[in-house]
């Protein structure tokens, strides 16, 4: 198909799909002119990627190209992908501030970690952006929500091993790559998302009120 044809299939205008092209992101079409290219099924499925890392994910055009990368060699171990997405979408650690609720907070959660024998690194992004969390809520004497780190790592240890699970079994090394970074990036968000709606169902109930606008 022409650009055009790529375009209106995929939705993205022709402007943007050059400028992924420029970036990377897109790989090139078959030069069938000096200034025609045909592209396939191939690039409209990463196109849709493209736009789903960035519309949705909310993943910068850096980004984006980092975990395309990650889809895309074939010689990166799966764990090691799932790092790459992991650092792309996990947010700055809100303090870096090494003072006693620091030190404290990290020695909360790697006695979670271990009493779970989980197997991470506290190089993982993730680890500093969890320790600042614990301590940013330590310092503003809100204990009950720091207290909720037991029920997090249940829970999400229980959606992971679904998640991982999933696209493991998918077989394809390709897919599975695929899964494993396009998962977390859009996984992120969504779970975030739910957890919004369920806060709001829990809170009207607990306060026995309804909905401004109840949906439906």
């Amino acid at each position: 198909m022409r650009v055009g044809e790529l375009s209106r299939r995929s939705g993205v205008s022709v402007a943007s799909i050059k400028y992924y092209l420029r970036e990377g992101l897109l790989p090139a079409g078959e030069r069938t002119g000096p200034n025609q290219a045909a592209y396939g099924d191939d690039h409209l499925r990463r196109l849709r990627m493209i736009r789903a890392l960035i519309d949705v994910g909310g993943l910068s055009v850096v980004a984006t190209r980092d975990v395309l990368a990650a889809v895309d060699d074939p010689e990166l171990p799966l764990f090691v992908a799932l790092g790459r997405a992991s650092g792309t979408t996990t947010a700055p650690e809100p303090s870096t501030d090494q003072d006693e609720a620091w030190e404290a907070a990290e020695r909360a959660l790697a006695a979670e970690v271990d009493a779970r024998g989980w197997q991470v690194s506290d190089q993982n992004p993730a680890w500093a952006t969890a320790v600042g969390v614990l301590a940013t809520y330590a310092r503003l004497g809100d204990e009950d929500l720091a207290g909720q780190l037991g029920l997090y790592m249940t829970t999400m240890e229980e959606v992971a091993e679904q998640e991982v699970a999933a696209v493991v079994d998918r077989g394809d090394r390709a897919r599975t790559v695929e899964g494993v970074v396009v998962g977390t990036v859009l996984g992120d968000t969504l779970l975030g998302a739910v957890r919004r709606l369920a806060q709001q169902h829990q809170s009207l109930k607990l306060l026995g009120e309804t909905p401004t606008h109840p949906r439906g």
